[in-house]
């Protein structure tokens, strides 16, 4: 018997028991539909996070205040930078283009009868081009705006949406904590970063955020909530982090720990690919044992199957059929079984990628490869747990399978 009319045969007698071949097609289905699932949804995960990252700049530099133990035994980090910190690293490290230090405090901002709460940003004209943020309506407060303590706010796209509702805020006035500010721009919109949305700010001078705001709150000077720095180009950033962390040092006479944390774009990019790659490759792991389950079901029921069909194994292998032919018809029925179900739940894991995308943020990925991988693995698995029933069948005595019919 060559291997079509084996194909075949198989075929035909796994359509003669369609119930039984889709309840053990299911637990393939389920464990391929849960790798090609979770795989995508990592990567759209990791591409999301990638690109969040990406969109503040490649060459950025973050100073962060408090020391490591600081940062993990309280909420509220503290305040070791200020202002002249700002300064001496753009007048110092060469390999610095522009700095934009930050405040930030969370406020109740409103417009008339319309209440919302953002996040307040005190900060310089240069802040625009060092996270990488453009205007879509207006201008960007100025030097002048700086050294005045104008009150004027440029407003995230989602602000002024909650606020004006699709109508032209520049020009109008809206109060945060009983001052009035002007508005004068409102930012493109950015997203969200590390579980903060982006649109959701009030930018404001950084001069009139310290002295109208929150007020002088340190002897030593201006404290700011960290500062955003601007590598000249990608070459100079690990320089330019040494460097920093060194005047720093000086600066605050740290002989100790650093009561600041220098991190780089680069950096938390890694950091970010790393987990999520970690998380991918884990859930695809734990996706990967339910396969693997399926298979144990698969060789469950063709162990039943041949024990169901005796008479018919021996009456074949009385009308001349070998070992090898019986051992091959087994063999195809698993590989059968595997593959369709291997088929039909990569269909359902690209249905469930489709709708993850639709539904959120996410732009999960469809991988060629793991498709290829996860079809293989399918039929590896009907071969590898079919050759135990395949075995018992070709092994059976013809006199004896007759008998026991």
């Amino acid at each position: 018997m060559n291997l079509l009319e084996s194909v075949k045969m198989a075929a035909a007698m796994l359509a003669a028991n369609k119930l039984r071949t889709s309840l053990t097609m299911l637990g393939i289905i389920i464990g391929n539909a849960s790798v090609i699932a979770t795989i995508g949804i990592g990567q759209g995960a990791q591409k999301l996070a990638t690109d969040q990252l990406e969109a503040l700049g490649p060459n950025v530099i973050f100073i962060v205040p408090g020391s490591r133990k600081a940062r993990n035994s309280t909420f509220n980090l503290p305040r070791t930078l200020v202002w002249e910190d700002a300064e001496a690293i753009v007048s110092q490290v060469p390999g610095i283009k522009a700095i934009a230090p930050e405040i930030n405090q969370r406020q109740l901002v409103s417009y008339f009868s319309q209440n919302t709460n953002a996040l307040l940003i005190g900060t310089t004209p240069d802040y625009r081009s060092v996270r990488d943020f453009s205007v879509a309506k207006g201008r960007f407060f100025n030097e002048i705006d700086l050294q005045r303590n104008k009150r004027v706010a440029v407003l995230g796209a989602e602000i002024a949406d909650r606020l004006f509702n699709n109508r032209n805020p520049i020009g109008e006035k809206i109060r945060a904590k009983n001052i009035t500010f002007e508005i004068i721009g409102i930012m493109e919109p950015k997203g969200s970063f590390m579980g903060s949305n982006l649109d959701e700010t009030v930018l404001i001078p950084l001069t009139t955020m310290a002295n109208q705001i929150v007020g002088k709150t340190s002897p030593y000077g201006l404290e700011l909530s960290w500062i955003n720095a601007e590598a000249k180009n990608t070459d100079s950033i690990r320089a330019s982090k040494f460097q920093i962390e060194n005047l720093l040092r000086l600066r605050h006479n740290i002989t100790d720990e650093d009561d600041f944390r220098v991190e780089t774009s680069k950096q938390m990019l890694d950091i970010v690919g790393n987990i999520a790659g970690g998380l991918t490759v884990m859930l695809a792991v734990l996706a990967g044992i339910s396969l693997i389950v399926g298979g144990i079901g698969v060789m469950n029921i063709m162990l039943v199957s041949v024990s169901e069909r005796t008479q018919e194994i021996g009456l074949r292998k009385a009308l001349g059929a070998t070992q090898g032919d019986i051992l091959i018809q087994f063999l195809v029925e698993a590989v059968i079984i595997s593959v369709s179900g291997g088929i039909m739940g990569i269909l359902t894991g690209v249905g469930i990628i489709s709708l993850v995308g639709i539904l959120s943020p996410l732009s999960p990925g469809i991988s060629a490869s793991a498709i290829i991988l996860s079809l293989g693995i399918s039929g590896g698995i009907g071969l590898f747990f079919g050759v135990v029933p395949a075995q018992r069948a070709a092994k059976l005595d013809p006199i004896v399978a007759l008998r026991s019919a």
